[in-house]
């Protein structure tokens, strides 16, 4: 089922179990019933519960996004180092560059189509691309130079192997859920709580209520659908792409 039918259809639920037990709760109200009793100190802890929640959520959506954020700058320093590593390598011989430049292209198409399906079906990176990386780090340091030109050019060839290798076992740190299990329990229970205490508040059902008693619901679920989103960079609907590897290197993986 689309990730899009998936928030829609749990914020028109929310919507409908929200409006669903206000009529219910109004029909089974004593005819006697004044909603202007409502206490002030409900109203002040609604206030609140409401204030801590928006925090609690807030600070949710920044930290899954800047998890977010950070695996796609992990994509982009590791495409860089690897681009480094190909174009340095023209001052090499012919059948070493060659062959340097055909392991980059062969770990680059591997990582934007297997692997990246590895990451957004398992969590995790392959063992094939561990193995296309080596090759790459054997092709680089087991190489003598024979020129001053070439030595000069050789240590930054193994920063650059060093960079892209540091990258991709930060990209292979990324894969996972971020949000422990526990944050979960209590962005759900807080939403359960804030939305119940429309009920405290004695909501009646006027159209005007409604409309906005299902409008908040809806935008609790929306957020929390959105950090669920988030949570795992590389395998749900706002994932991190792999662009940078196919803008540096456009005739790999297509």
């Amino acid at each position: 089922m689309p990730e899009w039918l998936v928030l829609i259809l749990a914020m028109l639920a929310v919507c409908v179990v929200v409006v669903v037990i206000t009529l219910v709760r109004h029909r089974a109200a004593p005819d006697d019933e004044d909603p202007s009793e409502t206490p002030d100190v409900i109203e002040y802890m609604t206030m609140w519960i409401g204030v801590v929640y928006a925090i609690v959520l807030g600070l949710a959506i920044a930290g899954v996004w800047e998890g977010r954020s950070a695996a796609q700058d992990h994509v982009r320093a590791e495409a860089v180092a690897l681009h480094e590593i190909s174009e340095r390598v023209r001052i090499y011989p012919a059948d070493v560059r060659d062959r340097i430049r055909d392991d980059v292209n062969a770990y680059v198409g591997h990582v934007v189509t297997t692997e990246w399906r590895a990451m957004a079906d398992d969590g995790q990176v392959t063992g094939r691309g561990t193995e296309l990386l080596d090759r790459i780090r054997r092709d680089v340091t087991d190489y003598e130079p024979r020129t001053d030109f070439e030595a000069q050019a050789y240590q930054p060839l193994v920063d650059q192997v060093s960079a892209a290798d540091q990258a991709r076992a930060a990209r292979a740190e990324s894969t996972g859920e971020t949000m422990p299990g526990v944050v979960w329990f209590g962005l759900i229970g807080g939403a359960v709580v804030t939305i119940g205490m429309i009920f405290a508040l004695q909501i009646r059902r006027t159209r005007r209520e409604l409309i906005l008693a299902g409008l908040f619901s809806a935008l609790i679920a929306f957020l929390l659908f959105l950090i669920w989103d988030f949570d795992a960079p590389f395998s749900r609907g706002l994932a991190a792409s792999a662009d940078p590897f196919r803008l540096l290197f456009p005739d790999v993986g297509s």
